[in-house]
């Protein structure tokens, strides 16, 4: 799959196709209208407007449109780490995840995991 350039506004629409796909128009604007305070054809812009970019793909069913995605979660996750990567931190992952790991509070099983990784980096 391609990934795609989305908006943060655009993301809280594909993370809601990506967890409940195929999804409802009506459905995706009832659970974003009020959480986020948008009015309802500010959401049908943004699933046209992710629709165009192929993010999304709309098929219809009887009235009403199902929403699915045409790029994975994995794939923009990783094209915006990639962008945040070059941006804040000129590209090296050793400065960012030290931020990262001086920042954050982690739980035992984090920690354990984050050691067995570097373990395996190691090798």
């Amino acid at each position: 799959m391609k990934s795609v350039r989305i908006s943060d506004s655009e993301w809280r629409v594909m993370s809601l196709v990506w967890d409940k796909t195929p999804v409802a128009a009506g459905d995706i604007v009832e659970a974003l209208s009020k959480p986020a305070g948008w009015h309802p054809r500010t959401i049908r812009t943004m699933l046209d407007r992710l629709v165009k970019k192929r993010a999304l793909k709309a098929t219809p069913d009887g009235k009403r449109y199902l929403y699915e995605p045409l790029v994975s979660m994995e794939d923009c996750v990783r094209r915006e780490s990639r962008s945040f990567l070059q941006r804040v931190f000129g590209g090296e992952p050793a400065p960012m995840l030290l931020h990262l790991v001086r920042e954050s509070k982690l739980s035992p099983h984090e920690i354990k995991e984050l050691k067995r990784l570097l373990t395996q980096k190691e090798k």
